[in-house]
């Protein structure tokens, strides 16, 4: 049986803004066990021969990530259902040693830089969920939750335990977005995918 959240290839996430951070704050200081502070600089990547971008929305992204001086590669593929949404994606990274060599070889082989997406995060882990506090640079604050445990559970089921947990800290209103934080920097007139709760 699958076991979504155990597969090392598979990613369960929801991105969200919410109306009143406060009483989270207040349960991730209380509740939640805090990992990490760092300032992340993400580049995604397209090849001229398949432009990620063009389509829409956009289900495919390679991503060089410099996290606080710590360097990887990830390349992720979302699942999305006829309406565009998606609850999990494909994701295959690991950690690179040499960040000028990577973009060295991708300029080579004609992958060109899209767009940067750069934030403060701060994490937070509580049971099966790692917590991310982002502000990012010319788009705000977000939260984003990531499913962690194991389960036989489908992504489905788990993404509306996810929200069902947030819900209940008592943020207010809650908008969740389908496209992230690339998309939304590199398309700031497109509309963006929401669904408020």
């Amino acid at each position: 049986m699958l076991r979504y959240g155990y597969m090392k290839n598979t990613e369960i996430e929801i991105q969200l803004q919410i109306e009143n951070s406060k009483p989270l704050m207040r349960f991730l200081k209380t509740e939640a066990e805090f990992a990490s502070e760092k300032h992340q600089i993400d580049e995604y990547y397209s090849p001229a021969h398949r432009d990620f971008a063009s389509k829409r929305p956009i289900s495919e992204w390679l991503r060089i990530r410099d996290n606080g001086g710590h360097y990887s590669i990830d390349y992720k593929f979302w699942h999305r259902d006829a309406l565009g949404k998606t609850n999990h994606c494909d994701e295959y990274g690991c950690s690179i040693g040499e960040i000028d060599q990577i973009k060295n070889i991708f300029k080579a082989l004609n992958f060109y830089p899209v767009v940067r997406v750069e934030k403060i995060r701060k994490i937070y882990n509580y049971q099966n969920y790692e917590i991310a506090i982002d502000h990012v640079i010319g788009l705000g604050d977000f939260v984003e939750i990531e499913y962690k445990g194991k389960s036989s559970k489908t992504p489905e089921i788990i993404t509306q335990e996810m929200l069902s947990f947030i819900k209940k800290i008592g943020v207010g209103r809650i908008k969740r977005n389908f496209v992230g934080y690339a998309f939304m920097l590199l398309a700031p007139k497109e509309k963006v995918q929401t669904e408020e709760y």
